[in-house]
């Protein structure tokens, strides 16, 4: 069972890295609940940052041709000051309020996507900007915010994945930064990552290793 279960979750993984190397942007919406199911909420997102950082890194040199900073340059610093917003409220919120705005945030991108909902465009990119990066930082998915706030810029089709990578690199690094500092993610002595304070009965502890000190069961 164990086995079956890293399948699953690295072929989730692969599935929302290739969402958000052809997107630009939408991995997070795979990859964050398959996280928090297996290593609980702030662990998930705090991982899921990581990955998704470094997933992020690879699409800006492929997409460095076509990366337009002077257009987005205002969209990504409200978004990453709304990342570290975000970011620091779930280092401080208690578990069950950043399962709840996982689930809540998951949701209400599924019925926007699923009734077309159209937000409000002209004018509000910065609010929006500063929007996704918050609900980014704090349930590990901005939903359509951050689409809808890169899209006011009307740019095109590989600009427009240009800018988004360049959106969601900063942020992720940004919420990435955060979570370490406040030990939610660390190395241990052989370099190796260690999810802290959480719980994985599923992987295989070479895979994700615990702080003993956190007094959880495995």
């Amino acid at each position: 069972m164990e086995i079956l279960a890293l399948l699953g979750v690295l072929l989730l993984v692969y599935l929302s890295f290739a969402v958000s190397a052809s997107a630009g942007l939408g991995g997070s919406l795979v990859l964050v609940p398959t996280l928090v199911v297996f290593l609980g909420s702030k662990e998930g997102i705090a991982l899921a940052a990581l990955l998704l950082a470094s997933n992020n890194v690879l699409k800006i040199a492929t997409y460095r041709k076509t990366l337009p900073f002077r257009a987005a340059v205002g969209v990504v610093l409200l978004l990453v000051l709304g990342a570290a917003a975000g970011s620091a409220l779930l280092v401080a919120a208690p578990v069950w309020v950043v399962t709840a705005g996982v689930v809540a945030m998951f949701v209400a991108t599924l019925i926007a996507e699923r009734f077309e909902l159209q937000l409000a465009r002209a004018g509000f990119a910065p609010v929006l900007s500063f929007a996704s990066g918050a609900t980014s930082g704090f349930s590990g998915t901005s939903g359509p915010l951050k689409g809808v706030a890169i899209r006011n810029l009307d740019l095109d089709r590989r600009h427009f994945v240009g800018a988004a990578s360049l959106a969601s690199f900063a942020g992720d690094a940004t919420k990435t930064a955060i979570f370490a500092e406040a030990g939610l993610l660390a190395l241990d002595h052989g370099g190796q990552l260690v999810i802290r304070k959480g719980k994985c009965h599923h992987l295989p502890k070479t895979l994700f290793e615990h702080d003993d000190q956190s007094g959880d069961s495995h």
